[in-house]
């Protein structure tokens, strides 16, 4: 008997460290993980906003930029966790050259541990910059 009742408090410690766990992943955020995110969604959205025709007729790369922000928000938010709070920001979107700046800062859901009745809230963002240039080092030559 003695013996089943540790094996109960093992697996009773186990189940209540897994939730502890998962409401902590709830309420941080990693900056690695958001970056690498950016990083191939701004680069998936460049590849698909590329003028192919315009390419096609001058040998010169072109992006369309509101096809651009239309698939990075597409992506960005097929791929991002609901428990946070994103906000984007577009800087600069040229299309010829095909280059793009990004802004994204991520919070996270306010908790209400250790919460005083009428206390300021305190809120911090992760922001993460990126900016991606699409470019070729191969000269196309249409044909007439």
């Amino acid at each position: 008997m003695k013996e089943s009742l540790w094996g109960y408090w093992i697996v009773v410690l186990g189940v209540s460290i897994m939730g502890v766990m998962i409401l902590l992943q709830n309420y941080t955020t990693t900056n690695e993980q958001d970056f690498y995110m950016i990083h191939e969604v701004l680069e998936a959205s460049m590849y698909e906003a590329v003028d192919y025709g315009y390419y096609r007729d001058t040998g010169e790369l072109k992006m369309n930029s509101e096809k651009f922000v239309e698939n990075f928000i597409r992506r960005f938010s097929e791929t991002v966790n609901i428990n946070k709070n994103y906000t984007l920001t577009f800087y600069d979107i040229y299309e010829m050259p095909p280059a793009a700046s990004v802004s994204i800062a991520t919070k996270t859901n306010q908790s209400a541990f250790g919460k005083n009745q009428g206390a300021a809230e305190d809120s911090a963002a992760v922001v993460n910059k990126l900016t991606g240039i699409l470019y070729t080092n191969k000269k196309y030559q249409p044909r007439l």
